[in-house]
């Protein structure tokens, strides 16, 4: 029995529904072990790849030049920094500790980005390669 495919409305062969069904399993050698190199190749694992490299670079740049403007301003901004906002603490003090909050932010934004958006990709893989339990 031949199916119609949805997208272009021809009839696929067996051999090729049984091929993609084989690849679509799992990514284990001949001997039952893990191919890591499929699994670098396929799609899955670029697209796991993508999606963390589009949160990871920009997050880092920002956080950066956020650091580098906070260090510039230390070094050559002495008037702003030294400007008092409310007894003892100055501006310096408060940018310096918003560095931390900064920091406590992006582990938080990025926590819960990787247990929604990465976990649960890399669990499939893992489990397509036969590491459920790894």
């Amino acid at each position: 029995m031949s199916t119609v495919s949805s997208f272009s409305r021809a009839p696929e062969t067996e051999k090729y529904r049984a091929h993609e069904q084989r690849a679509a399993h799992s990514f284990l050698d001949q001997s039952g072990n893990p191919d890591y190199v499929a699994i670098r190749r396929s799609r899955d694992f670029a697209r796991v790849n993508r999606r963390l490299t589009r949160f990871v670079f920009p997050a880092t740049a920002l956080f950066l030049f956020w650091y580098m403007t906070y260090v510039l301003l230390a070094a050559y901004a002495h008037d702003f920094m030294s400007h008092r906002v409310f007894g003892n603490v100055n501006v310096g003090l408060l940018l310096g500790l918003s560095q931390f909050v900064t920091t406590v932010v992006i582990m938080v934004l990025y926590s819960r980005f990787a247990r929604n958006k990465i976990d649960p990709e890399i669990a499939a893989l893992r489990e397509r390669a036969g590491a459920a339990n790894s």
